[in-house]
């Protein structure tokens, strides 16, 4: 059925959105769209499987003087992570004003410190390619709020100027900067401009059919260029109503189920990633019916309820919450991850973690050297939002033994990635990163403190070094990422249940659907010799695959033993 169509669901979404006249607008710029890049896509069917892991890293994340950062980094990935991690997702690549990226001045463009257009085709030939569309906001510099300044006629209605009268105190704020910023026109005319996040991110107006045709525009560029995975930044917070929340709006859903089905139109294979850094059950609400929103959604509580586990080495909370995760069809599923470009969001953990339990996990990050960032909850008070920290120094005290340091990152490592779901790693993850302070010094902002970008040849001198504690951790993690990738029962979209095998440790059964092949893994989160009993249905004998040629092997005997912080993924048939 042709979109122009009134009953097609593209049409049926515009008129949803729009006044019928607008919609109309809307349809016809759609249609223009589709035609201009049908052409252009080389779309090829793609399905997620367990060999899918992606790697989270700035695109100058790696430097080498005199060569484009985004050359070294697919020179690092050849070289060490090849055969390993099949995909990558590069935060924001284009021309910036603030934020490491998420304050976008052209949304076509490659930051030309980075490099250009042909080193992202380059990285999109040899991995699948996951990018960035930072639409909820632009930055305060860029042309589309520049020509709106200057009072040009076609950007009239691209921003959102409200009356600072108005009552906006039911809005959501997930900073504690304000809401509306001051702005002079060409005229001299003081303008209030809703800015989320900072004044530096004007808030876009998606009530505009213009900005809606450009961001998609964009967004098929991206496509065009070789994304096969995007990532739909703040998103909860892209459409406005005064007098509402201003999050997780039905404008807003309907919004991203649009934005899926016209990319589909030209890439059916494009996975839209929806980031909503807030309670799990709003969380979740992103996969729609399981067919018409977003494929994967974050896994936002994982990340503080494994650092809450391991500190306390007790995995009550964590198994409890993990047996209420639940998918709306087999055609979505998790993304799990335990760091990344940002802090370890607290949001999510709401009604999972008591208050106390929230206050102690901020307690002792700040007693790891780690930072707190706060936001404005509903009254008006400042709370913890995010813990501002590299994973592996929120999980262990600076003097403790390093040997405990590693041992309870790969645990908690190791179970971001045999989580149901598609797992991501975050570059500093890989190497054990420690908190990066002098770049807060340097920065003036929290979430510095785990972005420190790396000169290649210090961190290549790192990973040649035996007994480095960066070639430790790094060569550790590949090798877990490497069994994983060869085990089908790992396959995002299999059947899974959470084993409560005693308070201290963590137990899940992954099965893939298609070959029935399963893996049991047992995680000890403690510093003490743990024993438990396999469960009575899962049927002897069992082989660790993560021991050296199978050398564990439960034969008789159900009981089992773990070594403090050991990790096991039994498999029934080798």
């Amino acid at each position: 059925m042709h979109i122009s169509k009134e009953e097609h669901t593209i049409n049926k979404r515009l008129n949803r959105l729009y006044p019928p006249e607008v919609a109309q607008k809307a349809v016809n710029s759609i249609i223009d769209l589709i035609f201009k890049y049908k052409s252009r896509v080389d779309s090829k069917e793609y399905k997620l499987s367990q060999k899918d892991v992606i790697l989270i890293t700035y695109g100058n994340q790696v430097t080498r003087e005199g060569e484009p950062s985004l050359q070294v980094l697919k020179e690092f990935m050849d070289k060490h992570l090849k055969g390993i991690i099949n995909s990558i997702h590069i935060l924001p690549f284009y021309p910036y004003s603030s934020d490491d990226g998420f304050s976008v001045v052209n949304y076509n463009t490659v930051d030309p410190h980075m490099g250009s257009w042909r080193e992202i085709e380059q990285i999109s030939n040899d991995y699948r390619l996951m990018v960035d569309g930072v639409i909820n906001h632009v930055s305060q510099f860029s042309d589309w709020f520049k020509a709106y300044l200057e009072n040009d006629e076609y950007f009239k209605d691209f921003f959102i100027e409200v009356d600072p009268s108005e009552d906006l105190r039911k809005v959501v704020r997930p900073r504690s900067t304000p809401l509306l910023s001051e702005f002079i026109d060409v005229n001299g005319r003081v303008k209030n401009i809703w800015t989320t996040f900072s004044r530096d991110q004007v808030d876009l107006n998606y009530r505009s059919h213009r900005v809606l045709r450009n961001v998609l525009d964009s967004l098929f560029y991206y496509i065009e260029k070789g994304a096969r995975i995007i990532r739909l930044d703040a998103i909860a917070f892209i459409w406005k109503e005064i007098g509402t929340s201003c999050v997780h709006l039905p404008q807003t859903h309907e919004l991203i189920q649009l934005i899926r089905e016209v990319l589909h139109e030209v890439a059916p294979e494009v996975i839209i990633i929806t980031e909503t850094n807030v309670p799990h059950d709003e969380n979740v609400s992103y996969f729609g019916s399981g067919d018409d929103e977003a494929q994967m959604v974050y896994n936002f509580a994982l990340p503080p309820l494994l650092i809450h586990s391991i500190l306390n080495q007790d995995t009550k909370k964590l198994t409890s919450w993990a047996k209420t995760l639940t998918l709306p069809s087999d055609k979505v599923c998790f993304f799990n991850f335990t760091a990344s470009h940002d802090g370890i969001g607290l949001r999510p953990v709401n009604g999972i973690l008591s208050e106390e339990e929230i206050e102690n996990l901020v307690s002792t990050v700040k007693e790891h050297k780690g930072l707190v960032s706060y936001r404005m909850d509903e009254n008006a008070v400042e709370s913890p939002y995010e813990l501002n920290c590299s994973y592996i120094d929120a999980l262990t005290h600076p003097d403790e033994d390093s040997n405990i340091r590693l041992k309870r990152m790969l645990v908690a490592q190791a179970t971001a990635l045999v989580m149901p779901g598609v797992p991501g790693i975050y570059f500093h993850s890989l190497v054990g990163s420690r908190n990066y302070h002098d770049g807060v010094k340097h920065s003036g902002q929290n979430r510095t403190i785990n972005r420190e970008k790396l000169n290649i040849d210090w961190l290549e001198k790192k990973l040649a070094k035996q007994g480095s504690s960066v070639k430790t951790m790094f060569d550790s993690y590949k090798r877990l990422i490497s069994i994983r990738i060869s085990e089908k029962a790992f396959d995002p979209f299999g059947s899974f249940r959470f084993l409560d095998l005693g308070s201290k440790l963590f137990a899940l059964e992954q099965t893939c659907k298609e070959c029935e092949q399963r893996v049991l893994a047992i995680h000890n989160f403690s510093n003490e010799r743990v024993k438990c009993t396999i469960p009575e249905d899962i049927s002897l004998p069992l082989y660790d695959i993560l021991s050296s040629n199978f050398a564990v092997t439960i034969k008789d005997n159900k009981d089992i033993c773990l070594e403090p912080y050991q990790i096991v993924w039994l498999k029934g048939n080798v």
